[in-house]
């Protein structure tokens, strides 16, 4: 239809100019807005190209231990912060290296998994071949946490201590029996280092992972072990099981009334299992970047910092290069303890 003309027409035509300016100007507006709130996100989540399917989290452990309650509670947060599942899969066997192998040979990029002291500063030294290099075949993301190490007795033994237990052990060379979750797993490795700085002798027997242990050390048919705090802490609130040291520098909050090794004779002495997480070396960075920025909002969300405290975890955080360095220093002081302990795989 024709416009009319005259001056009316003009009105009707600048009133529909106008009319388009304007919504043309609020189109530019929004759009301007849209923009500045996707600048101001971090680039993890602007990165929309991974992950596209979920996430395995493998533990190279059996559940029941502090690996998977580290696992969990990170995982949790993990399929917030990235818009996809990320579930935890428990695969044991060879103190971890069947999982690592498995990992380090993944080629779908949405496989991780969790890394350990055992697996990564120890197993190295340990096993005169592994199927895995830890340093050549995965990508450090992040160190999660730290779990303060207990040393355990079963309530029956008659000791209150530790300077009592090394007292009874002494008495007793080869007659007592600690448990752990495998050859060259955390509690193994915090048994022998405490052997060897007290000088004493107690036969260790290994398991299948840290639940079938406990198993047996509540029965009583192991009479001590050391187990991260986060599996067993609560136990010991219970009586259920008696802790006669931990290997922190200091007390736990949790357990304001049990000393450390240090406090109890052994200046210098530190025990402390540790927790992050690693890719395969073919994960893009993109990925690696996302996960170590989702890894650092999880360690923050209240969720997370109640479970850990509750069951005295230490949250750790930091990126890809820390964890890198973090590991090659635990590498080499592991090597020393295992040398000197001659620990080797069943």
């Amino acid at each position: 239809m024709a416009l009319p003309c005259g001056p009316f027409s003009l009105v009707i035509f600048n009133g529909i100019r106008s009319s388009m300016t304007l919504t043309r100007r609020r189109t530019l507006q929004a759009a301007a807005a849209a923009a500045t709130s996707v600048l101001a996100l971090p680039t993890w989540a602007q990165n929309r190209s991974w992950p596209q399917k979920a996430v395995r989290f493998v533990v190279p452990f059996a559940p029941g231990g502090s690996s998977e309650i580290i696992a969990r509670a990170t995982a949790m947060e993990l399929t917030k912060s990235l818009g996809q599942s990320v579930y935890v899969e428990n695969k044991p066997g060879a103190a971890g290296n069947v999982a690592m192998q498995e990992v380090a040979r993944s080629d779908d990029q949405h496989t991780i998994i969790l890394g350990h002291i055992g697996t990564l500063a120890v197993n190295p030294w340990m096993f005169d071949r592994l199927p895995y290099d830890p340093n050549k075949d995965f990508k450090p993301v992040s160190l999660l946490a730290k779990v303060p190490s207990l040393y355990l007795v079963h309530p029956d033994l008659p000791v209150k201590n530790l300077r009592e237990f090394v007292d009874y052990v002494k008495k007793r060379p080869g007659q007592l029996n600690y448990g752990s979750a495998g050859n060259g797993s955390a509690g193994h490795l915090a048994m022998e280092y405490l052997k060897m700085v007290t000088e004493t002798f107690i036969v260790h027997v290994p398991y299948r992972g840290t639940g079938p242990q406990l198993t047996d050390l509540l029965a009583g048919r192991l009479q001590a072990a050391s187990v991260g705090a986060a599996a067993v802490i609560q136990f010991v609130r219970t009586g259920r099981l008696r802790c006669i040291a931990t290997g922190t520098p200091q007390r736990l909050p949790q357990l304001p009334d049990v000393p450390t090794v240090a406090e109890q004779g052994w200046p210098g002495f530190e025990m402390t299992q540790w927790y992050g997480i690693l890719g395969p070396a073919n994960l893009p960075n993109a990925a690696v970047d996302a996960l170590a920025a989702g890894s650092a909002s999880a360690l923050k969300q209240s969720a997370t910092q109640e479970k850990f405290s509750s069951d005295a975890v230490i949250g750790v955080g930091g990126g890809p290069s820390e964890f890198a360095r973090f590991i090659e220093q635990e590498q080499k002081r592991w090597k020393a303890v295992v040398d000197r302990a001659k620990i080797k795989p069943d």
